[in-house]
């Protein structure tokens, strides 16, 4: 993994845990209260880096955003996550996959922009005792710029604290500013983007606005001229995009309609369709990885094989939970072993109508029906420890590896209580993790 992983002893320095790299890190993270940084540190981390005069009470009113721990994985289990996101790297490079999807789509969209491979992808995952399944992958997984500082602020502190092993902790900027001028490259243009647009509906009230600011300043940091706008700024016309006074070169896409068929979008989708800016993540991206539909497939070993998927990468995407469509053929089979299954639709993201199968009642299943959904077998999140004002809990996590292109950018944890990933749990938000 090219991306930075705390390693080691680091979280001596708060004298809490001595960390052992035998032990059995699912016990250890249900054992373990210890903690690396307090939201203060990690706050002025992050102002640090930016002049947004607004940032600090932008953060400060989301006390969920950062965890009140950090999370232990091992090597094997670290490795065992790339030989997944590899695995569906190759195939989504192949014909006959490339074909099926496509077929499917039946939108000319798909077809844009082809050698381009998706800015800040999310491969999210559950470790389980027989190690990581994937659960789903996203092509806008906001966060990014929140994990670097993160990540930024628990290294700064280990090397106050003697870990000298740690490498540079502004490998980390240049990894994601390299994915943004090598996403530009990869579209047939020269040098570097001018401009970047980071688009999103409402930008300002998102919850993970902060993150997008933060985008903005490290990429602003390196010469490249870069706003945060609505798309209805966006005019596309005369072959070029304009949006804030700018001609927009290149757009880092946060909006959750992966097609661009809304009417609001409709000159993000023209500038894309015409190739006068590039446009990532694009629906291309979104068809080819992120639709939950993809699953059914990359879970299929027969399907794999007559693909011409290689015996290693079958054998790494044999560790995806098994998926298939929920259809009115096999509605009975599936409510009856309802218990076994997580819920989601097709076209979700954040979480949105997925349910999981010892939750549902006959109205929510009808519902399901009605929809385009699909049934994975349930993987349960495993559980960290975690003090809260004083009192000790469990929290469930699950592990995001960041990427472009398949090398991994950056890695989080994100913890949770209830039936999804939420950023509401006192306690809960995104976690360091540390390879022991």
């Amino acid at each position: 993994m090219r991306g930075i992983v705390r390693k080691g002893l680091a979280m001596r320095c708060d004298g809490t845990c001595e960390l052992d790299g035998a032990a059995n890190l699912i016990a250890l993270n249900q054992s373990c209260f210890c903690m690396t940084l307090g939201r203060a540190e990690i706050d002025a981390a992050i102002l640090e880096r930016s002049d947004d005069p607004d940032l600090g009470k932008l953060i400060a009113a989301r006390p969920n955003l950062f965890a009140a721990t950090a999370v232990f994985v091992s090597p094997a289990d670290l490795a065992a996550m790339q030989a997944q996101i590899e695995a569906i790297e190759a195939v989504a490079a192949l014909s006959p996959y490339q074909d099926a999807v496509l077929k499917r789509s039946g939108d000319g969209v798909a077809g844009v922009q082809a050698h381009t491979r998706s800015l800040l992808m999310g491969y999210d995952f559950h470790i389980s005792q027989y190690g990581p399944k994937l659960i789903e992958v996203n092509t806008n997984a906001g966060g990014a710029f929140l994990v670097g500082a993160l990540q930024r602020a628990v290294a700064e502190r280990a090397v106050a604290c003697g870990d000298a092993r740690l490498t540079n902790t502004g490998a980390i900027d240049a990894l994601i500013v390299e994915s943004f001028v090598s996403e530009w490259q990869r579209a047939g243009r020269a040098g570097r983007p001018r401009t970047v647009a980071i688009i999103d509906q409402d930008a300002g009230e998102q919850y993970l606005y902060p993150d997008m600011l933060l985008a903005r300043d490290l990429l602003n940091r390196s010469g490249i001229e870069t706003v945060i706008l609505g798309p209805q700024a966006l005019s596309c016309k005369t072959g070029r995009l304009v949006g804030g006074g700018k001609v927009i070169d290149m757009v880092y896409n946060r909006l959750t309609d992966f097609n661009l068929s809304e009417p609001a979008n409709a000159q993000l989708r023209a500038a894309l369709m015409d190739d006068v800016a590039v446009v990532s993540p694009a629906p291309r991206h979104h068809k080819l990885y992120a639709d939950k539909r993809n699953l059914i497939w990359l879970s299929d070993a027969a399907r794999l094989e007559a693909w011409g998927v290689s015996e290693r990468h079958r054998a790494a995407l044999a560790q995806i939970p098994a998926t298939r469509p929920v259809t009115a053929d096999a509605a009975e089979e599936l409510w009856t072993g309802r218990r076994g299954y997580f819920f989601k639709p097709a076209a979700g993201f954040g979480s949105r109508a997925t349910y999981r199968g010892d939750k549902l009642t006959k109205r929510v299943w009808a519902e399901i029906l009605a929809g385009d959904y699909i049934a994975q077998v349930l993987i349960p999140p495993t559980l960290r420890a975690v003090t809260v004002g004083g009192e000790r809990m469990t929290l469930k996590y699950d592990v995001r590896v960041y990427t472009y292109a398949g090398e991994t950018l950056l890695l989080a944890a994100r913890v949770y209580q209830g039936q999804t990933t939420n950023f509401r749990t006192s306690g809960g938000g995104f976690a360091p993790v540390y390879q022991l």
